[in-house]
């Protein structure tokens, strides 16, 4: 049924002149031409007299595929990574989910397309992997706090200070700072617990300014968290893991938002730093979440901030001693070095099931353990 490829165009256009005969019998001709009349007519209706290269064969390649990325789709898709230019193909997805769209293709076709458009490498999909993390049950179980390593403003530098939810994720505190002091970092948290509410527990690494030297003793800032009801505690020393949601979240701030942008000072920064921590918090994906943004598994704390500090109350077993002007702490004739942040505070000395090792206790927490069997 099909055209002699040798004198296929030659007879094409002979079979045409004659089809546009006033007298032409149509069904006649294809037969004499070894062609169905489908065929015939499908010539007929393509022949241009103009232009002889209808006559060559067309693609049998489908116009449209069920398969094929919309070209709207796929330019919203390229519109929002050019927003965000580390977001994958999962994150894109959901985001454009979360935005009302849809018939979004999958999150291997939106890679595909990043890859088609020269937008990200193989290389760079292929070491892309996602990873399951243990999560506290609840929101404000527990906040991990730390700075993220400085970086040069025009005259300064800048020192972030993050706080972040365990459970959700949700980035608590974002500050832009200049220096890494007790006073800025109180005033930070003063704000979020004001905002949010308080946690049950604090969890930072062993620096400046909430570890004392060699993690013996309290800081201002620490006895000023346990005073608030909250519990504090402090990662391994070179174990970074411990407060490993901080520093993926400092990656993810360094990737998306320092890597590529210079601040000429705080007030620069500050600005970015809030756009990008509403965006964080309330739009971009979050794998270990399930795709999930952070604000949708947070809520807020239902501990109010105090704005006195509350009164310190011991058990009426417990003996209770004031600390000296020193920091120091007579007990049986020892002197114990207990931390120059609890001066004219009162802790809670509580005997152990060991003979001659007493415990300390500042409000809720124990601070200390003393050993009176030798001087």
């Amino acid at each position: 049924m099909a055209w002699k490829v040798n004198t296929k165009m030659s007879q094409r256009y002979e079979f045409l002149q004659l089809a546009n005969k006033e007298d032409c019998n149509f069904s006649q001709l294809c037969k004499r031409f070894n062609i169905s009349r489908p065929t015939g007519y499908k010539w007929l209706s393509r022949y241009n007299e103009k232009d002889l290269s209808s006559l060559e064969d067309q693609s049998k390649k489908p116009h449209h595929s069920k398969y094929k990325t919309d070209v709207q789709i796929e330019k919203l898709i390229l519109d929002l990574r050019k927003q965000h230019n580390s977001w994958g193909g999962r994150k894109l997805k959901r985001r454009l989910e979360d935005l009302g769209y849809e018939n979004i293709p999958s999150a291997t076709t939106i890679g595909n397309i990043l890859k088609r458009n020269g937008v990200i490498s193989a290389e760079a999909s292929e070491k892309a992997t996602s990873f399951i993390r243990f999560e506290h049950p609840n929101p404000n179980d527990l906040w991990q706090m730390d700075f993220k390593g400085w970086f040069n403003m025009d005259k300064a530098r800048c020192y972030p200070l993050t706080v972040l939810d365990d459970h959700s994720r949700y980035s608590i505190v974002l500050k832009a700072c200049l220096h890494e002091r007790t006073g800025v970092v109180q005033e930070a948290l003063i704000e979020a617990f004001r905002k949010y509410g308080l946690p049950k527990r604090m969890t930072m690494d062993n620096g400046s300014p909430w570890a004392g030297h060699a993690r013996k003793q309290l800081t201002t800032l620490v006895a000023w968290l346990i005073r608030l009801g909250i519990k504090v505690s402090h990662s391994r020393p070179y174990h970074p893991q411990t407060q490993g949601k901080d520093e993926r979240f400092h990656r993810t701030m360094k990737v998306e938002l320092l890597n590529h942008n210079y601040y000429s000072d705080l007030e620069e920064v500050a600005g970015a730093f809030i756009k990008w921590q509403h965006i964080y918090n309330t739009q971009r994906p979050h794998e270990a979440l399930g795709m999930d943004t952070p604000i949708s598994h947070y809520k807020v704390s239902p501990r109010n901030y105090p704005e006195v500090l509350p009164v310190i109350e011991y058990d009426s077993n417990d003996t209770v001693r004031k600390i000296t002007n020193d920091g120091k702490l007579s007990v049986h004739g020892i002197v114990f070095t207990i931390s120059r942040a609890l001066v004219g505070q009162y802790i809670a000395l509580r005997p152990t099931k060991i003979d001659g090792i007493i415990d300390v206790f500042y409000c809720h927490q124990k601070i200390k353990t003393l050993d009176l069997r030798a001087k």
